[in-house]
């Protein structure tokens, strides 16, 4: 797996590779690889970064 999550910033926007019911999130904290996200039809959630790769999303999540 590479670690895309890694680059992932607070303000950026994000899908659950797993969860695509959840929509679109935007990054809240990432640290010790631990990100909070928070999602658009799920709320706040926080994934570990080392069981899942958050996708990042380039085009607004529409």
């Amino acid at each position: 797996m590479t670690d895309l999550n890694a680059i992932l910033t607070p303000g950026m926007l994000v899908r659950h590779p797993e969860r695509p019911d959840w929509g679109t999130g935007q990054v809240q904290s990432n640290i010790g690889g631990r990100i909070t996200v928070n999602f658009r039809e799920e709320g706040k959630v926080v994934i570990d970064g080392s069981r899942i790769e958050l996708l990042p999303v380039f085009d607004g999540g529409n």
